[in-house]
C-alpha cells in the first residue's frame, strides 16, 4: 500500500497501482487529492470479500477501480479467475461502497459488444461479446449496476501509455526489428491515452465531491477512428526509429487468436459530453506524449 501526504478535499481510494491506468492516476491526481492507492499485495481482486472490507474499513469519498483481468486470449482458458476479477470483486466492492454512500468508479471496455456495424457504439445499444473476456467485464457492469450505489462505468477502448504491455510499445519493439511488419487493418477503433483515462476519471470523482456526479454507464475513447495498421503507421511516422517499417495489412483471419476480437470498437462518446462536459481526446497528441516518454528512457 502506498499512500500520499493528507491533504484537504477529495480523499480517494484506487485499487491497482501498477498497470497502465493506475500509474497514470498516481501521476495525474490533482492538487488537494489524498490518495490511497492499494496493490494486488493489499488488495487481490481474485478475493473478492477481502477487497469489499478494504473499503469499509477505510475513509474515502470516492473509489476507483483501476485494476482489471486484461489478458484477452488468456480469458478464454481461465476464465474462472476473469470472473473473480472482472465481474464478483467490482460487485462485492460496489456493494461495499454503496453501504457508504460513496462514489464508485470503474472502467470497462468495448469489449461488450460484436463489433458489428459501422457506426460508433452508444451507451444504450444492445451488448453481445464475443467471448469470455468481454463477458466478464459485462458481468462486472451489471454487477455495479445492481449495489444500487452511486456509480460510473467508463467503457474505453484501445488504452496505450509508457507502461505495461501495449501496442504502441509492441509496434515500436518490433518496428526496430524488422523492415516490414502484418497488421490488422479490418478491426477500427479509438485508440485511447491511458493519461487521459486518467484526468477524467479525477473530473468524474470531483464532481460527485461537488453534488454534481450523474451515476450511469459513459463511453471514453479517442478520436478519429483508425484501424490497427493506420495506428501502426502513426506509431512509426512519430517516432525516431532510424529506419520505418513498412506496414502490410492483414485481415483478421490471417492472424487467428483464441479469443474474436470486435471489428467495430469505436464508441460514441457524446454522453460523457453532455453530462461531464468530458470532450473525446485526439489520440495523436498523447501518442506524441507517450513516444517522447518512451524514447527519453533510453
Amino acid at each position: 500500500m502506498t499512500q500520499s501526504a493528507p491533504a484537504p478535499g477529495l480523499r480517494a481510494l484506487v485499487f491497482g497501482t501498477t498497470g497502465q491506468l493506475g500509474i497514470e492516476l498516481a501521476r495525474r491526481a490533482p492538487a488537494g487529492v489524498a490518495v490511497t492507492a492499494l496493490g494486488r499485495e493489499t488488495a487481490d481482486l481474485s478475493r473478492p470479500g477481502t477487497c469489499a472490507a478494504l473499503i469499509s474499513a477505510m475513509s474515502a469519498d470516492v473509489v476507483i477501480n483501476a485494476a482489471a483481468y486484461t489478458a484477452v486470449d488468456a480469458a478464454e482458458t481461465d476464465r474462472e479467475t476473469a470472473q473473480l476479477v472482472n465481474a464478483e470483486a467490482p460487485g462485492a466492492m460496489a456493494r461495499a461502497a454503496a453501504a457508504k454512500g460513496v462514489p464508485f468508479l470503474h472502467v470497462s471496455t468495448d469489449y461488450v459488444f460484436d463489433g458489428s456495424g459501422t457506426r460508433p457504439w452508444r451507451e444504450d445499444d444492445p451488448v453481445a461479446p464475443l467471448g469470455a473476456y468481454g463477458q466478464t467485464k459485462l458481468d462486472g457492469e451489471r454487477a455495479i449496476q445492481a449495489a444500487g450505489g452511486p456509480h460510473v462505468i467508463l467503457r474505453t477502448a484501445w488504452v496505450f501509455s509508457a507502461h505495461g504491455k501495449n501496442f504502441v510499445k509492441t509496434m515500436l519493439r518490433l518496428g526496430a526489428e524488422r523492415d516490414t511488419l502484418g497488421v490488422v487493418g479490418d478491426q477500427r477503433g479509438g485508440p485511447t491515452p491511458a493519461a487521459d483515462i486518467a484526468c477524467t476519471l479525477w473530473t468524474i470523482a470531483r464532481a460527485f465531491r461537488d453534488g454534481d456526479g450523474t451515476s450511469g454507464i459513459f463511453h471514453y475513447a479517442g478520436a478519429p477512428t483508425v484501424s490497427w495498421a493506420d495506428f501502426a503507421e502513426a506509431v512509426f511516422d512519430r517516432s525516431a526509429l532510424p529506419k520505418k517499417p513498412k506496414v502490410n495489412r492483414i485481415a483478421t483471419s490471417d492472424y487467428p487468436t483464441p479469443a474474436r476480437r470486435p471489428a467495430n470498437s469505436a464508441l460514441d462518446c457524446g454522453r460523457i459530453h453532455e453530462a461531464y462536459g468530458i470532450a473525446q481526446p485526439d489520440w495523436r497528441a498523447g501518442l506524441g506524449q507517450v513516444i517522447d516518454e518512451l524514447e527519453t528512457k533510453v
